[in-house]
C-alpha cells in the first residue's frame, strides 16, 4: 500500500467523523477571508465548509482527489479545482485570482520542503493575507502512525515560528488544540505500535470525546496536544 492509497482511504473514514470536522470548522473559519486557497485539499471533507466563500481554490498532488471533490461538489459554481502543487509555476499562477486566505489542514507535515511550501503560499497572498494551519503536535509523538500516513515531521509553536518568521509571516494565532488525543496518539502509535489508527478508535473520539472536549478546549485552550492550530499573517 503506498502513502497516496493509504491517504485517501484515511480521508475516506476520517470524512466519518463529523464532529471533529465540525470541531476544525469552528476554529477555522473565523480565521478565513472571503476568497480561499486551500492546499492539500484531498477528498474534500473541509472543502463543503468554504463554500459560503466568494471563492474557493481547492489543489491537491492526486488527480483521483481532484476527480472526486468536482463530482461531491457538481454545482458549487465559486470552486476552482485543479491538480498542482507549491513547487509547480500552476501554484505560482494562484495569485491571479487574489486570494486573502490559504488554508493548509493536516497537509505540511507531508511536504519534504515545508519551508519551501510556506514561502509559495506567502508569495501569492496580498499583504495582510493569512495563513491558517493545522498540524500535528510534538516530534515524541512520531511512531509508526505518522510514518504510514507520510509525514515527516511533527510541530511545535517554536518550530512553526521560525518557519513563519523566515518566509516573511507574522504569527496571528498559536495554539494546541486535542489534549485528549495527545495520550491517544502516544498509546496507539509508541505503545502499542500500532501503523494505523482503527475506524472503532476514530469513532469512539469522535462520538464520545470531540463534542465535550472542544467546548472545554474552547473555554481553557490546553498547553500541548495532539494537533497545533495557527494563524500567519503575511507583512
Amino acid at each position: 500500500m503506498t502513502s497516496t492509497t493509504y491517504t485517501v482511504e484515511d480521508q475516506e473514514r476520517m470524512a466519518k467523523a463529523t464532529n471533529y470536522l465540525a470541531w476544525q470548522g469552528r476554529l477555522i473559519l473565523p480565521e478565513l477571508g472571503q476568497r480561499v486557497v486551500e492546499l492539500g485539499c484531498g477528498l474534500g471533507n473541509f472543502t463543503g465548509k468554504l463554500l459560503d466563500r466568494e471563492l474557493v481554490v481547492a489543489v491537491d498532488i492526486n488527480p483521483e482527489c481532484i476527480e472526486r471533490l468536482t463530482q461531491r461538489y457538481p454545482h458549487a459554481k465559486n470552486l476552482q479545482a485543479m491538480v498542482c502543487d507549491t513547487g509547480s509555476p500552476a501554484f505560482a499562477d494562484l495569485a491571479r485570482f487574489r486570494p486573502d486566505s490559504c488554508l493548509c489542514t493536516n497537509v505540511l507535515e507531508h511536504i519534504e520542503d515545508d519551508l519551501r511550501a510556506l514561502r509559495a503560499m506567502a508569495s501569492i497572498l496580498e499583504p495582510g493575507g493569512v495563513i491558517v494551519l493545522y498540524v500535528p503536535a510534538f516530534q515524541g509523538l512520531y511512531g509508526a502512525v505518522d510514518w504510514n500516513l507520510g509525514h515527516y515531521r511533527r510541530y511545535r509553536r517554536g518550530s512553526i515560528a521560525r518557519l513563519g518568521e523566515a518566509s516573511g509571516l507574522a504569527i496571528k494565532k498559536a495554539h494546541y488544540v486535542n489534549v485528549l488525543g495527545f495520550f491517544g496518539w502516544w498509546m496507539c502509535s509508541r505503545v502499542l505500535r500500532q501503523d494505523a489508527l482503527t475506524d472503532k478508535q476514530i469513532g469512539i473520539f469522535d462520538r464520545f470525546a470531540a463534542p465535550w472536549l472542544s467546548r472545554v478546549e474552547a473555554l481553557l485552550p490546553p498547553p500541548f496536544g495532539q494537533s497545533l492550530f495557527v494563524v500567519l499573517e503575511k507583512r
